[in-house]
């Protein structure tokens, strides 16, 4: 039986090209000998039981040693034809070259589609290419660079709180970083039109996320959809508080620009008015409010667990938490010129990057072949389930040095220049990458340099972190820490 039905006992035959690994990387900031928590890759294939016991619990938990050492394996499993691929020229023919022929399959739409509608980030077809026209617009870099502007109020009312608090507090730090970047999202995206606030949201997330997250046995044996799921039985109460707000902030907007009031520049407002390029038609309030909930969702709950990874990862490393605190100390109160500009917030940027590397986001991209096609010379049957994990690629013995050690330096120049394109996929890659990754990446940035001014973070919990599979990868139980002012 195979791993998640993504590869036998059976290496492919075809030889592995061959990839450069990273081991240039000299200089710079070490960051010592820290290995992350991060699961024990087993030794032997999964039976049918366990796997499905690990994809209950926790996915991160089913790969095995071959998954990082070989570049594609191959078999039957429980999804039918499973293709493992971590060879970066096969993972880009599926992703980019060939991408027409690969489709999202079954399972991730059942797990995602309850919560976050016919967003981009579930919609198929000639619906997804029509949405993406319109809203790719929304999200130049120039835009990018004026939301930044629009972030360092929220980020900086939040540093106020913590610095005020009682020096070596203890906090959840995964809950602070979930607040606060809703705040950020709230504000610059939406203006704070959200009733409840980061608090009624957040709570609403974190439910959708442990519940409807988990992968229901009945969704993998492609059960009918009557018959009940536990998991999104318990997600229902967030499913309907993210319709009921939603539909109520878009039906609010649309009526105040019906009739002609000013409304807020912000990205609910471009999305109302947006209209397809190729024939001037705009998004139905039914699309806007599957997009709204897309991005407070997908958008804001990512890059709070990238901070929450991040800030773990600094304080085993007070080397690197030592330059990126000089940086910040540098940068000041300039931080969002700073973060934009690429230089000076380098080795912040390069920790931000670093964890997206160790706890990727979004751990597995999964594709479903329509036609038989070849991949690198790895064959791919029709209707087989193509499975690319960015937590196994990021951590693979031939494409990174010492992947399983924190050393964000590798992500400095020159060193960066030597990352394979498909190598790093924090954010996908092809016509499906994240469309609002230069926000995510320049909210990251700013929200450490401007944590790291003023404060300190220490791990505070009995044990190391374990980092578990919920559509996201966040840290299960929570991120304990104690915060002190510099």
């Amino acid at each position: 039986m195979s791993d998640h039905g993504l590869a036998s006992d059976r290496a492919s035959q075809h030889a592995a090209p061959a990839h450069k690994p990273d081991r240039s990387v000299r200089g710079g900031v070490s960051s010592g000998p820290f290995r992350p928590p991060a699961p024990q890759p087993h030794a032997e294939p999964l039976n049918r039981l366990q796997l499905l016991i690990a994809l209950r619990r926790n996915p991160l938990t089913i790969w095995r040693r071959a998954h990082f050492t070989e570049q594609h394996l191959a078999g039957p499993g429980l999804f039918g034809h499973g293709v493992f691929l971590a060879d970066p020229a096969a993972i880009r023919h599926v992703l980019i070259d060939n991408v027409a022929n690969y489709r999202k399959d079954d399972l991730q739409l059942r797990v995602l589609s309850p919560g976050l509608g016919d967003g981009l980030l579930t919609a198929e077809g000639e619906a997804w290419r029509r949405a993406r026209r319109i809203v790719a617009p929304l999200f130049t870099p120039r835009r990018a660079a004026t939301l930044a502007e629009a972030m360092k109020a929220p980020i900086d009312r939040h540093v106020g709180r913590l610095v005020r608090r009682r020096p070596g507090h203890g906090l959840d730090v995964s809950h602070l970083m979930t607040t606060l970047t809703f705040d950020v999202l709230a504000e610059t995206l939406f203006s704070n039109v959200i009733d409840g606030g980061a608090e009624a949201f957040g709570q609403a997330l974190t439910r959708y996320f442990e519940t409807q997250g988990r992968i229901d046995p009945l969704d993998i044996f492609n059960a009918p959809a009557w018959l009940p799921r536990i998991g999104r039985i318990m997600a229902q109460p967030a499913i309907d508080f993210f319709e009921r707000t939603v539909r109520d902030v878009v039906a609010s907007r649309t009526a105040l620009m019906a009739r002609g009031e000013t409304a807020p520049a912000d990205l609910l407002s471009a999305l109302i008015a947006a209209r397809d390029p190729d024939n001037g038609g705009g998004l139905s309030d039914t699309e806007v409010g599957a997009n709204i909930v897309t991005f407070i969702g997908a958008g804001h709950e990512t890059t709070a667990n990238v901070l929450t990874w991040a800030l773990y990862l600094l304080a085993h490393a007070p080397d690197v938490r030592e330059a990126v605190e000089a940086e910040a100390d540098a940068a000041g109160d300039d931080v969002v010129a700073a973060a934009l500009d690429g230089e000076r917030l380098a080795m912040t940027r390069a920790v931000i990057e670093e964890a997206m590397r160790l706890y990727p986001p979004v751990a597995t991209l999964t594709r479903s072949a329509i036609a038989a096609d070849e991949a690198a010379g790895v064959p791919i049957p029709a209707g087989a389930l193509v499975v690319i994990p960015p937590y196994v690629i990021h951590r693979h013995q031939l494409l990174w040095d010492q992947p399983a050690l924190f050393r964000p330096e590798r992500f400095l120049a020159p060193a960066r220049a030597g990352i394979e394109r498909c190598a790093y996929l924090p954010f996908g890659a092809g016509p499906r990458v994240c469309i609002g990754q230069q926000f995510a990446l320049t909210e990251a940035i700013m929200v450490l340099a401007s944590l790291t001014r003023r404060l300190r973070f220490a791990y505070a919990g009995s044990s190391p972190p374990e980092p578990v599979q919920r559509i996201t990868l966040r840290p299960k139980g929570g991120m304990p820490m104690l915060v002190t002012r510099r």
